[in-house]
C-alpha cells in the first residue's frame, strides 16, 4: 500500500508540474508577444525552450527595427548562442577550437572563449523554413526590385499558403511588372490547393505553360490525383504545354551547347588551317602551341595576382606572341628543310610535341595547373527556369567570332593575307612574280601558331591546364580542317559547327565516346565521296 500511494503521489507531483510548466511556457508566448522592442526580446532566446523560440522569432520578424534582418540571418546560419554563465544572447563565429563572440544587442565585440562557455540556440527545419519566408517577408518591403522579386520566387518555391496576404498587400502597392507577374503565379499557385473546383480551373488557365518548378510540379500531381475529372484533364493539357516549352528549350541548350563546342574547335583549328593549307605541313605539335598559350595566361594571373579581372586582356596578346615565336623558330630551325616531304614533316613536328610537353613539366611541374575565370565570366546567364547559358562559354563564342572576322580582314585587306593566298594557290607563279615565299612561310606558320596561342587562353577558361592540354584537341582540329577544305578559312568556320553541334546532338543518346566514334565514321565516307572537303581551296596550281 505504502508502495502505491507513493507511486500515486510521485504522478500527481509530475503532473502538477507539467501543467504549471504548460502555464510558465504559455505565459512566456504572451509575454513575447506583448514585448515591442528588439532589446526586450532577444535576451529572452537564452533562455527560452524550444517550443517557444518560433513565437520570438515571429515577433522579431514583426518588428519596425533595421537590426531584425542581420538577427534572423544569423540564426538561420547557426550563429546566434548564448553565454552559459550570463545568459548574454551573442552572435559566434568558431575560430579554430574557439569562438568569436559579439553582443546581438549592440555589436559589441567579446573577444574569443572556450566551445564550453557558449550555447547555440536551437534551430530545427521546421523553424529554418518559417525564418526564411519570414526574410522573405521582410523582403518584400525592399526598394529594389530585384529583391522584392527574389523573395516573391522564393514564396512561390515553397507553396506557402501563409505567405497568401502578404502577397496580395504587395500586390496592390506594387508597381514593377517583372514583380507583379511573380505575385499573380504565387496566388495562383495557392489556389491549385483550394477546395473549389472554380479556383483551380481559372489558377490552371493561368499557369499553363510556366516553367517553374514547384508549379510544374503541382500540376503534374493534379494530373494524376484531383478529385474532379475536368480539373484533372485540364491539368493534363496544361501539363502537356509545359513539357513541350521544356523540350524546346531544351534543343535551345543542346544547340548552345554545339555552338560552344564548335568554337572551341574553331579556335583549335584556324591556326592549322592557316599552317596546313598555305605550307602543306602536318604540324603535331600545333596542340603543343595551344598548350603554350594556356600556359601564358596562368603566368600573366600570377605575375599579376590582384588583376584578374584584366588577365585575359593581357594574356591574349602575350599568348599570341609567345606560340608565335615559337612557332616561328620550329618553321626557321626544322621545317622549311623539310617541305614536299610529309613524312618526315610528320615525324619532326610530333618530336617537337613531346620535347614542348617535356620542357612545360620540367619548368612547371606535371600537375594540372588552375586558371582564375574573372568576375564577368563566372556565373551563368539565367534565361528561364530550364534554360541558363554559361557566361565563361558565352563569351569564348563571341570571342571566337570577333577573332575569325579579324583573321578574314587580316587576308583580304593586308598585304601579307594577299601574298598568303597567292602562294597557297600557286606557290611557283607566287615566286615567279617576285613574292618571298620563304618570308611568307615563316611568317604564316607564326600567324597560325600564334592563333593556337590565342585558343589556349580560351581553352584555359574551360579546363585545367596541363603539359597534355593540346592533345586532346589535335585529333579534332585535323578533322575540322580536313572536313571544312584544306587551306579553305571557311570550309574550317563551317566544319567546326557542323561537327560541334552534331556531336552535342548525338551525345544524350550515344554517349560521349560512341558520338566521337560516329563523327570520325562520318567524315571518313564524307572524304571518300568529296576527298577536298566541303569547300576545296580553288587556284591553278591545285588543280594540276
Amino acid at each position: 500500500m505504502q508502495r502505491i500511494a507513493l507511486i500515486l503521489a510521485t504522478a500527481f507531483y509530475l503532473f502538477g508540474l507539467s501543467g504549471m510548466l504548460s502555464k510558465v511556457e504559455a505565459q512566456t508566448l504572451e509575454d513575447a508577444e506583448a514585448l515591442s522592442s528588439f532589446e526586450e526580446i532577444v535576451p529572452i532566446f537564452a533562455t527560452a525552450s524550444r517550443n517557444e523560440i518560433p513565437a520570438l522569432v515571429e515577433s522579431i520578424a514583426n518588428l519596425e527595427d533595421p537590426r531584425k534582418k542581420p538577427f534572423l540571418e544569423n540564426m538561420l546560419e547557426g550563429r546566434i548562442y548564448f553565454t552559459r554563465e550570463e545568459e548574454r544572447v551573442v552572435k559566434a563565429i568558431r575560430v579554430d577550437d574557439q569562438f568569436q563572440i559579439s553582443d546581438a544587442l549592440s555589436g559589441e565585440d567579446l573577444g574569443l572563449v572556450a566551445t564550453r562557455a557558449v550555447a547555440r540556440v536551437s534551430v530545427n527545419n521546421s523553424l529554418r523554413r518559417g525564418i526564411r519566408l519570414l526574410l522573405a517577408g521582410i523582403d518584400l518591403e525592399h526598394e529594389d526590385p530585384e529583391i522584392r522579386l527574389s523573395a516573391v520566387e522564393y514564396m512561390v518555391d515553397q507553396a506557402a499558403a501563409e505567405s497568401h496576404e502578404q502577397l496580395i498587400q504587395l500586390q496592390i502597392r506594387e508597381d514593377d511588372q517583372s514583380v507583379i507577374q511573380a505575385i499573380e503565379e504565387g496566388l495562383a499557385l495557392v489556389d491549385l490547393s483550394s477546395e473549389d473546383a472554380s479556383r483551380r480551373s481559372r489558377a490552371l488557365d493561368k499557369l499553363t505553360g510556366n516553367l517553374n518548378n514547384a508549379i510544374r510540379n503541382t500540376i503534374a500531381r493534379m494530373a494524376e490525383n484531383d478529385p474532379d475529372p475536368e480539373i484533372q484533364a485540364q491539368a493534363q493539357q496544361a501539363l502537356f504545354s509545359i513539357q513541350s516549352k521544356v523540350e524546346l528549350y531544351g534543343y535551345v541548350q543542346t544547340l548552345f551547347f554545339g555552338l560552344s563546342l564548335g568554337s572551341v574547335l574553331l579556335l583549335a583549328a584556324i591556326g592549322l588551317a592557316i599552317t596546313f593549307g598555305v605550307m602543306g605541313v602536318i604540324n603535331m605539335a600545333h596542340g603543343e602551341l595551344i598548350m603554350l598559350g594556356a600556359y601564358t595566361t596562368y603566368v600573366v594571373q600570377q605575375t599579376f595576382p590582384n588583376s584578374i579581372e584584366a588577365s585575359l586582356f593581357i594574356a591574349i596578346p602575350a599568348a599570341f606572341v609567345v606560340s608565335g615565336s615559337f612557332g616561328i623558330a620550329i618553321e626557321r630551325g626544322i621545317i622549311r628543310f623539310l617541305y614536299g616531304r610529309p613524312l618526315e614533316t610528320l615525324l619532326a613536328t610530333f618530336g617537337i610535341s613531346l620535347i614542348l610537353q617535356q620542357l612545360v613539366r620540367t619548368v612547371f611541374s606535371p600537375q594540372n595547373r588552375q586558371v582564375s575565370n574573372p568576375q564577368w565570366m563566372s556565373g551563368q546567364w539565367q534565361f528561364n527556369e530550364v534554360l541558363a547559358l554559361t557566361y565563361n562559354r558565352l563569351y569564348i563564342l563571341i570571342f571566337c567570332l570577333i577573332l575569325f572576322a579579324l583573321l578574314l580582314l587580316i587576308l583580304k585587306k593586308t598585304r601579307l593575307g594577299i601574298e598568303v593566298r597567292a602562294v597557297s594557290q600557286n606557290r611557283s607563279m607566287a615566286k615567279a612574280i617576285g613574292v618571298r615565299s620563304g618570308w611568307v612561310d615563316a611568317l604564316t606558320f607564326g600567324l597560325g601558331s600564334g592563333i593556337a596561342g590565342i585558343a589556349g587562353v580560351a581553352l584555359s577558361q574551360l579546363t585545367n591546364v596541363g603539359p597534355n592540354l593540346g592533345q586532346a584537341y589535335i585529333v579534332d582540329s585535323f578533322m575540322v580542317v580536313v572536313f571544312g577544305g584544306v587551306g579553305n578559312l571557311w570550309g574550317t568556320f563551317y566544319g567546326a559547327f557542323i561537327l560541334g553541334i552534331s556531336n552535342k546532338i548525338m551525345e544524350p543518346w550515344a554517349g560521349a565516346v560512341v558520338a566521337k566514334i560516329l563523327i570520325l565514321v562520318f567524315i571518313i565516307l564524307f572524304i571518300q565521296r568529296q576527298p577536298r572537303g566541303l569547300f576545296p581551296q580553288k587556284g591553278r596550281g591545285l588543280e594540276d
